[in-house]
């Protein structure tokens, strides 16, 4: 009943996802007339210029997707995060999921250069970082897993999840000490993010990763409902704690490190879309807010993306900082307008 009230509005954010969508394939240092993409998607190309085509079926295409796998993600993630510790400055890098994930491509760039040059070279390449960052978060996540059955207080597997965070973070720290400029420039690059540079073959794999995860979040959105109220009342209503935390924890899990892994670290996205839905919508209804904050995700990752080409430059700037850029003002602003939060 509620769903069908928010009818409007979610026909309203999909023309808008619809719009950037366009938006975004169709802006670059080319841009594309929108009949040629409709063309090139449809498949009769005979009057689409060749250079078109190939930039849009192997450019602007693959990196749509990606931000739309992103943005869904991360959001999701947010979104449970902040329900589950009922706190609104959560987000889906909270467990030292990134931090894990930073620590594995830190190993493998910074790393490689206490290997033989024959050696380093080998293992410094695009599937080897995406391999250790994968890797990286999973470790972490193990971690919190072994923490989360030992412990009964929510609060404090959030805190262990610091600590990770923390712990990880220095050691990078002390692998960036003993590294060269070369290797401290790859490794700037790597956390600055880029959801540009997967191929078909990545974006499906990255496709699955995400869709598991979403559809582990959608059996959790009952509890997240009652975990409104607390975990005591969520108990008294049915809900066994250990086992709906366990399904939450692994699907932030596999949907941050999976998205960490392949496009890197992504600010703010999970931090900021969930309070956007709440205040678009009025609700703290899970089954809304779901659909919601996928919309406002993807639409928001799309929109960062179009900023960050600078449409009709011959640069790029780094996504990282874009989401940052844009979700900074916007949680502060949250923060300010709702003394509540």
């Amino acid at each position: 009943m509620e769903a069908k009230k928010h009818t409007p509005k979610f026909i309203v954010l999909t023309l808008v996802l619809v719009v950037l969508l366009l938006i975004n394939i169709s802006l670059g240092q080319v841009t594309i007339p929108l009949q040629a993409i409709y063309k090139t998607l449809i498949g009769t190309t005979a009057d689409v210029k060749d250079t078109w085509e190939f930039i849009i079926l192997n450019f602007r295409l693959p990196k749509a997707i990606t931000a739309l796998l992103v943005g869904a993600g991360l959001s999701i993630s947010g979104l449970m995060m902040q329900t589950l510790f009922r706190n609104p400055l959560a987000g889906p890098y909270v467990l030292g999921l990134s931090s894990g994930s930073s620590l594995g491509v830190a190993l493998v760039l910074l790393g490689a250069g206490f290997l033989p040059p024959l050696f380093s070279e080998a293992l410094v390449s695009s599937g080897s970082l995406v391999v250790a960052s994968c890797l990286g978060s999973l470790l972490v996540l193990f971690l919190i897993f072994i923490a989360a059955k030992k412990l009964k207080d929510t609060m404090s597997v959030l805190i262990i999840g610091l600590m990770f965070s923390s712990f990880t973070g220095a050691l990078v720290s002390v692998l960036t000490y003993f590294s060269t400029a070369e290797q401290l420039q790859r490794y700037t690059f790597w956390s600055l993010g880029s959801i540009g540079n997967l191929s078909w073959s990545q974006i499906m794999l990255l496709s699955l990763s995400v869709g598991l995860g979403l559809v582990l979040s959608i059996r959790a959105i009952k509890a997240l409902d009652a975990l409104l109220l607390g975990e005591n009342y969520a108990q008294s209503l049915g809900v066994n704690i250990k086992k709906e935390r366990t399904i939450i924890f692994l699907a932030t899990g596999i949907l941050a490190g999976s998205i960490t892994a392949f496009v890197g670290p992504i600010a703010f996205v999970g931090l900021a879309v969930p309070h956007i839905a709440k205040l678009y919508f009025q609700t703290s209804n899970h089954k809304v807010l779901y659909l919601a904050t996928i919309l406002i995700g993807s639409s928001i990752m799309l929109f960062c993306d179009v900023v960050s080409q600078m449409p009709g430059q011959n640069f790029t700037l780094p996504i990282n900082a874009i989401t940052s850029i844009v979700g900074a003002p916007m949680v502060i602003w949250l923060l300010i307008r709702k003394k509540g939060f």
